[in-house]
């Protein structure tokens, strides 16, 4: 069972930032309700949860809900915009993202 925690405001990633100093990292995770390829990779997320780091938040947001928050994650953390794509977050940056068939919970645990 997964645990997403939404991502729906641009204020929130200084909040990540302060949270990625401690533990794993923080996870963010931007999804497409209308692509194929963003629904194959959030459940292979979610049939792989327990893969992940223990004690990892993942966020996530809609890009097409949220578009403002999805530019502020690419600018913020100066990464290419992608969907699916999934950030690993370490100390207030981004150490690693991956998108669209590489999106996959290794994707953390190699870096974490």
């Amino acid at each position: 069972m997964s645990k997403w925690l939404s991502l729906s405001s641009e204020e929130q990633l200084e909040d990540i930032d302060q949270q990625s100093r401690e533990g794993p990292g923080i996870a963010i995770y931007k999804h497409s309700t209308r692509c194929f390829v963003s629904s194959m990779a959030r459940r292979r997320l979610e049939q792989h949860w327990d893969e992940l780091p223990a004690g990892m938040p993942v966020y996530f947001v809609d890009i097409l809900s949220h578009r403002a928050v999805s530019r502020a994650i690419a600018q913020h953390y100066q990464v290419r915009h992608e969907s699916p794509q999934l950030l690993l977050i370490r100390h207030g940056q981004c150490i690693r993202h991956v998108s669209h068939e590489e999106v996959d919970p290794a994707a953390l645990v190699e870096e974490s």
